[in-house]
């Protein structure tokens, strides 16, 4: 049986240029490879080694990508390794299959956010009511599926986030704040439901996970074991679990340490 590795991408396996940690020493630091260009710059990292790890992890397991980008920005980003069959974007909105988003899934998707939680729209309206001009440089909607905002992280006021929260949990939705970006996403729209889509697909009986934000708290806790950084919300939150293997690596070391364990774990499966 096969065994699926279902991994958040930004700052749990590839990492910005303010996202890396490099602390070591100049001469010590280790070998990166770019896998992200965006409007013809270099947007994303990995170690060489952490490359070479995700290639053997894509030959040995199903090795899912899990995301709350957008497909087109998923797109963007070119992992080393054998090409994903099954990627998770928007949060779990779209499921793609080689690289097409699967139109049944995203359908059911839709039909229990209509079923469940507040209109996008009125999450839209309040976020441009609400939010300071000071702060907020720019507002976004992700595949029509959630909305979230690039702010100037040293302007916010956190105080505010966390009222932000409040409002949207009693309509169905939560808050999340990561890096630059505060994401207001309906509580059904979770990585963990296509995840296991993907496992029943493929028939695999065992789920390995990774993630730092608390976008990724469903996911971790649906996997039968999960990894964590030692940076990000859920490591400020203190967040763990019994299935849950708490790392101290911070930064784009982190992403080479999950992967070395999840390739010990499908090759002790």
């Amino acid at each position: 049986m096969p065994v699926l590795v279902a991994s958040d991408l930004d700052r749990t396996l590839i990492y910005s240029a303010a996202a890396l940690a490099l602390t070591m020493p100049d001469a010590r630091a280790p070998r990166l490879l770019c896998v992200e260009v965006h409007e013809s710059k270099p947007l994303s990292y990995m170690t060489e080694t952490a490359a070479r790890l995700l290639t053997e992890l894509g030959d040995a397991a199903v090795f899912v990508p899990t995301t709350t980008r957008t497909r087109k920005q998923y797109q963007r980003i070119n992992l080393p390794g054998p090409e994903p069959a099954y990627a998770i974007c928007a949060n779990g909105g779209h499921l793609l299959v080689d690289g097409v988003s699967d139109p049944d899934w995203h359908a059911r998707v839709t039909a229990r956010l209509a079923d469940e939680c507040a209109p996008l729209a009125e999450v839209q309206e309040h976020l441009l009511r609400a939010a300071d001009p000071v702060w907020v440089r720019k507002h976004r909607v992700a595949d029509d599926l959630f909305a979230y905002l690039v702010v100037e992280r040293e302007l916010l006021d956190e105080d505010w986030v966390k009222e932000l929260a409040v409002w949207a949990e009693n309509r169905g939705w939560t808050v999340s704040l990561q890096g630059r970006k505060i994401y207001a996403v309906p509580k059904p729209l979770t990585k963990s439901a296509a995840m296991r889509e993907v496992a029943r697909r493929t028939g695999a009986d065992l789920t390995l996970a990774a993630g730092d934000s608390l976008l990724d708290t469903d996911l971790l806790l649906a996997a039968d074991q999960g990894w964590r950084p030692g940076h990000g919300e859920l490591a400020d939150a203190g967040f763990t679990a019994p299935s849950l293997r708490v790392l101290p690596d911070r930064g784009v070391l982190a992403g080479e340490r999950i992967l070395r364990e999840f390739l010990e774990a499908v090759e002790g499966a």
